[in-house]
C-alpha cells in the first residue's frame, strides 16, 4: 500500500464504529426495551475515555510503534464486538456498556497514534485530502455501525451485525499490519520518544499549551459539539416515541444524513481551500447552528398538534444539521492540525532548552 490515504481512510473508518454503536444503535435499542430518557441520556458518560485520553496521550506517543498501537488497538476492538455477538439481544445492559465503554478506551487510544501518524506523514499538499478523507471516513464508519446497523438488525440479527463488525476490524489490523507507508513512519518515528525521555512531562505540557491558539482550540473542542449532540441524539428518540420505526431513523437519520454530512464535509473543504479565514467561517456557521436548533425546539414544541408535518419536518432538520457539522467538523480539523503542527515544533526544541 503505496498511498498513504487507503491505510488511513480504512483505519479512520473503523474507528468511527464505537461513536455510530453509542450514538445511533443503542439509544435507539435501549428505548425500545422501555428505558427512560433520562437513563439514555446518562449512557454518554461512556464517552469519557475521550476527554480523558490526554492522559494516556504520553504513554502512546513514547512506548511503542504508532503501528504497534494501532495493531493492538484495532485488534482488541475485533475482540470486543466478537463479544458482543454472543450477549442475547434481550440481556441485560451492563455486560454491553462495560464493553462499550472498553471499545471507547481502545478507540480513544487508536485515535491518538492514527493523528500522529496523519501529522506524520502528510506533507501540506496533502493535508486537504486527508483532511477530507479523515472526517468522511469517520462519519462513513459511525453512520455503518449506527443507521446502518440497526436497518440490518432486524433482517440479519444481532450476532450477524456485530459478527460483521469484527470482520471490518479485523480488516483493519491486517491492513495497518502490511502498511508500508506505517512500517516507514515507525522507522522515523523516535524524536518525541526522545523528548519523552529527557524532559519533564509538565515541560512537554507547557510547551504544547504555549503555542499560539491551543488554549482557545482546547476549550472550543470541549463545548463545540454540545448543541449538536443534543440534537442528534435525543430528537431521533422523541419521534420514536411518536410511532416512526427504527428501520425508518435509520434510513432518515442514518443513510440520506450520512449522504449531506460527506456533502457538508467535502463543501468545508472547498471553502477553506478558497482562501477563507477558519475563523470567520466557524462563526458564520455557528449562526446557522443555532437558527437550526432554535427552529428544532419549536417544532418540538408543536409535536402533539399536527404530528405528519411536524415529524417530516424535524427529520429534515437533523438532515440539515448534518450538513452543518460536516461543514464544522472539516473546519475545526484543519483548526486542531494547524495547532497541532506549532504545538509539535514547540515540543521537539524543548531538549535544548532543559539542560
Amino acid at each position: 500500500m503505496s498511498s498513504p490515504y487507503i491505510p488511513l481512510g480504512v483505519l479512520y473508518l473503523v474507528q468511527g464504529f464505537p461513536y455510530g454503536l453509542q450514538s445511533g444503535l443503542l439509544p435507539v435499542l435501549l428505548r425500545s426495551q422501555g428505558l427512560s430518557l433520562s437513563h439514555i441520556g446518562l449512557t454518554r458518560i461512556l464517552y469519557l475515555p475521550w476527554l480523558l485520553k490526554f492522559l494516556w496521550s504520553p504513554l502512546v506517543d513514547g512506548t511503542w510503534h504508532r503501528q504497534t498501537w494501532l495493531v493492538v488497538s484495532t485488534g482488541g476492538l475485533c475482540i470486543c464486538c466478537a463479544l458482543c455477538s454472543v450477549l442475547p439481544l434481550q440481556a441485560t445492559f451492563t455486560p454491553l456498556a462495560w464493553l462499550l465503554l472498553v471499545m471507547h478506551i481502545l478507540s480513544s487510544m487508536q485515535d491518538v497514534a492514527l493523528d500522529a501518524v496523519t501529522v506524520s506523514v502528510l506533507n501540506q499538499d496533502q493535508l486537504g485530502l486527508g483532511n477530507s478523507i479523515q472526517v468522511v471516513a469517520y462519519k462513513l464508519g459511525s453512520v455503518l455501525a449506527g443507521g446502518g446497523a440497526l436497518t440490518l438488525l432486524d433482517i440479519l440479527g444481532w450476532r450477524a451485525v456485530f459478527l460483521l463488525l469484527s470482520v471490518g476490524y479485523l480488516l483493519a489490523v491486517l491492513c495497518a499490519w502490511w502498511s508500508r507507508m506505517l512500517k516507514e513512519e515507525s522507522g522515523r518515528q523516535g524524536n518525541l520518544k526522545n523528548v519523552l525521555s529527557k524532559g519533564r512531562l509538565v515541560d512537554v505540557v507547557s510547551g504544547v499549551f504555549r503555542a499560539p491558539g491551543t488554549v482557545w482550540t482546547v476549550v472550543y473542542v470541549l463545548i463545540y459539539k454540545l448543541g449538536e449532540q443534543g440534537s442528534l441524539s435525543m430528537v431521533p428518540l422523541l419521534l420514536l416515541d411518536q410511532g416512526v420505526s427504527p428501520a425508518e431513523l435509520g434510513f432518515w437519520n442514518g443513510i440520506v444524513s450520512l449522504a449531506f454530512s460527506i456533502a457538508g464535509s467535502a463543501v468545508g473543504g472547498v471553502l477553506l481551500r478558497k482562501g477563507r479565514s477558519v475563523h470567520l467561517l466557524l462563526r458564520t456557521l455557528f449562526i446557522f447552528r443555532v437558527s437550526c436548533l432554535v427552529f428544532q425546539t419549536l417544532l418540538l414544541s408543536s409535536l402533539d398538534r399536527d404530528t405528519s408535518i411536524v415529524k417530516a419536518c424535524l427529520l429534515l432538520t437533523l438532515v440539515l444539521q448534518n450538513f452543518l457539522a460536516g461543514v464544522i467538523t472539516t473546519a475545526t480539523f484543519t483548526l486542531m492540525m494547524h495547532c497541532t503542527r506549532q504545538a509539535r515544533q514547540r515540543v521537539q526544541r524543548l531538549p535544548s532548552t532543559l539542560h
